[in-house]
C-alpha cells in the first residue's frame, strides 16, 4: 500500500479519543452532530425546521420518554443542553437557563428525634405520648388495649419469637408516660394467634407420605422373609 493511500486512510478514520465530548450520551454521536450542524445554519426559519426534525429523532431514539409527563418539554430541554445553551431557535416552551439547571438542590432538613424502641416506630411512640390528651375513659380503655396488641404484633414481627405480656405492658406504660396501664396483661391476644395471622409460624407440609410408604415396604419385606423361612 502506497504512502498516499496510508495517509488518506489515517485521515478518514476517527477515534472517540479525538472526538468532542458527548453531553448526553444516550442520544448518540449523530444527534450531537445534527445539533452542531443546526447551530451553523444562518437562516432562522431553516434553523427552526432543523430543530423540529432533531426533536422528532430524539423522541424516536428514546421512546421511554413518552411515558414521562410532558415528554416533549423534556426533549426540548435536552436539545438546549446538548447545544450548550447556544442554539437560537423558537421553542414552544420556556428556554432553560444554564445556571438554573446547574444549581445544586437545597439541603434537606432531616427529622430529628430519638425513638425509645425502634421496632415500634416513631408513630407508635407519638400516639402513646398524645394519649394524655384523651379525657374520655372509654376511649382511653380502647386505646390502651388496641395499642398493646399492636405493640405485641410489632414486637413479634421484629423479633419473630415469643414475648412476655408483662414486657408489653411495661413498655406501654413507659411510652405513654404512665398514662396507659394494663391491669391484666394476660388478656392480650395470644402469641400463636398473632403469628398465624402474620403467617410466621405456618410450617410447610411435607410432600408425600414417606413414613407410611416406608412402613409399608418394611411390612412387605418382613412378610416375604417369614414366607421364605417357612419354606
Amino acid at each position: 500500500m502506497s504512502d498516499k493511500l496510508l495517509e488518506e486512510r489515517d485521515n478518514s478514520m476517527e477515534y472517540n479519543t479525538t472526538r468532542g465530548r458527548l453531553i448526553l450520551p444516550e442520544y448518540g454521536r449523530n444527534v450531537q452532530n445534527m445539533i452542531a450542524h443546526a447551530m451553523e445554519i444562518a437562516d432562522r426559519t431553516e434553523r427552526n425546521r432543523a430543530a423540529q426534525a432533531i426533536i422528532e429523532v430524539m423522541g424516536q431514539l428514546n421512546p421511554h420518554l413518552r411515558d414521562v409527563d410532558d415528554f416533549r418539554h423534556k426533549l426540548w430541554t435536552h436539545l438546549f443542553v446538548m447545544s450548550d445553551f447556544t442554539l437560537d431557535v423558537d421553542s414552544p416552551y420556556e428556554i432553560p437557563k444554564q445556571e438554573v439547571l446547574n444549581e445544586k438542590p437545597a439541603i434537606m432538613d432531616y427529622p430529628k428525634g430519638s425513638i425509645r424502641f425502634g421496632h415500634y416506630g416513631k408513630y407508635t411512640q407519638r400516639i402513646l405520648e398524645k394519649s394524655e390528651e384523651i379525657t374520655d375513659e372509654k376511649e382511653t380503655e380502647y386505646l390502651k388495649n388496641a395499642m398493646a396488641n399492636f405493640m405485641k404484633k410489632q414486637f413479634l414481627a421484629y423479633n419473630n419469637d415469643a414475648v412476655e405480656n408483662h414486657v408489653i405492658a411495661q413498655q406501654l406504660r413507659e411510652l405513654s408516660k404512665g398514662r396507659l396501664i394494663l391491669e391484666n396483661p394476660d388478656e392480650l391476644t395470644n402469641t400463636n394467634t398473632i403469628l398465624r395471622a402474620m403467617g410466621l409460624n405456618q410450617k410447610p407440609r411435607p410432600k408425600g407420605n414417606f413414613k407410611k410408604n416406608n412402613n409399608s415396604n418394611t411390612n412387605s419385606n418382613t412378610n416375604y422373609k417369614k414366607k421364605f423361612i417357612k419354606k
